[in-house]
């Protein structure tokens, strides 16, 4: 997800879908998981999907307001 700004919102709407929904699958796994590893294996997974979030949410704030 490296082209935010190519997409258009409609675009940029079902990838924030996306990924909210695999936040919440990976906040699922994680309550169920057990083990340092696959905490922090799922810790590191939560980390990049956050930051793909909030990269899709800064480029469909800047389209909605241009």
């Amino acid at each position: 997800m490296g082209n935010e700004s190519t997409l258009s919102l409609s675009e940029l709407n079902d990838r924030i879908a996306i990924l909210r929904d695999n936040i919440r699958q990976l906040v699922e796994q994680a309550a169920g998981a057990s083990g340092a590893e696959n905490e922090e294996r799922i810790s590191e997974r939560l980390e990049r999907q956050n930051e793909a979030l909030e990269k899709l949410i800064k480029a469909r704030d800047a389209l909605i307001s241009k």
